[in-house]
């Protein structure tokens, strides 16, 4: 069985939808003849690269609501993020462009730590407030998983894997991704947001019950 997840490394509800997946694969009997391929999907294409601004401030902006309640709106998921394991510091997080962490998620599948990456820039982006548009940024991160420093900073330094990156965006709008966390399950089941691990559970069951009939 293969599980395809669109996700951005600065969506919160993408972190939290990873772990409700994990959560349910535990429980899912068949786990160990899942593959689990994450695409990539940009939020705000649009953002430019460097022009990091902190996200109380991009969502007061965004949903035209004051910094308090902005801060109201961090504090309800990392409350949710909390259920789930995770520690979030929003108020530290910033905005970035996602394209380039994207090509280093791809780069990183290549040598077997594509899952491993994934969870860093996540970690990165939700947690402890890293810049991760930032070439020197992306490239520690990447040899904190195990990748060589010199042939990350060459993918980063020029368009290695872009036309990957382009690709799961494109398949994406295809397939009518609106918004992410978004699973597709065997080209099957699709499910979209970060849903309740029974409801992931139930997706993979119905799944594997399609592939037996």
């Amino acid at each position: 069985m293969k599980i395809e997840v669109w996700s951005d490394f600065v969506c919160p509800w993408c972190y939290i939808g990873r772990r409700r997946l994990e959560k349910a694969l535990a429980r899912y009997e068949r786990a160990d003849e899942v593959e689990v391929i994450w695409r990539g999907f940009q939020l705000d294409p649009t953002q430019r690269r460097g022009e990091n601004i902190p996200t109380v401030e991009m969502l007061s902006t965004k949903y035209g609501v004051t910094p308090q309640q902005a801060k109201a709106m961090n504090d309800k998921v990392s409350a949710l993020a909390a259920e789930e394991g995770l520690t979030y510091h929003l108020d530290d997080a910033l905005t970035a462009n996602t394209f380039d962490a994207h090509r280093l998620a791809c780069f990183a599948a290549t040598r077997g730590l594509g899952d491993a990456m994934h969870e860093r820039l996540q970690r990165a982006a939700l947690t402890d407030g890293e810049a991760i548009d930032d070439v020197d940024t992306l490239t520690r991160l990447a040899t904190e998983v195990g990748l060589p420093s010199d042939a990350t900073r060459t993918v980063l330094d020029g368009d290695a894997y872009a036309e990957d990156v382009r690709a799961d965006i494109q398949e994406a709008q295809a397939l009518g991704v609106r918004g992410v966390p978004f699973y597709v399950i065997d080209r099957t089941y699709g499910i979209s947001g970060a849903q309740p691990v029974e409801v992931i559970l139930d997706a993979l069951h119905r799944a594997s019950s399609a592939l037996a009939s």
